[in-house]
């Protein structure tokens, strides 16, 4: 357990921090899954270009590693230019 103050509250922020991160990891995740299921072409590029915005978001927040991001970028446009 945390002794001061400091530690204390490190605690705190990284509890509120941890589940922020995980609701934002959540709708990455559904978005993804949303462009993947799509089966027509016009609605899945709607899609992507949501998808592909959120994922840069939390690329330039942390919550993602840049390459990581690029990879999910990459899968995502190569599924719907696939349709």
């Amino acid at each position: 357990m945390p002794q001061t103050k400091q530690a204390i509250k490190r605690v705190r922020q990284a509890e509120k921090s941890k589940k922020h991160n995980r609701a934002r990891k959540s709708k990455m995740r559904m978005l993804i899954k949303d462009v993947m299921t799509a089966t027509d072409k016009k609605e899945a590029e709607k899609l992507l270009k949501e998808a592909v915005s959120y994922v840069d978001r939390m690329s330039v927040k942390g919550i993602v590693h840049k390459n990581n991001a690029a990879r999910k970028k990459a899968a995502l446009t190569k599924h719907v230019n696939s349709l």
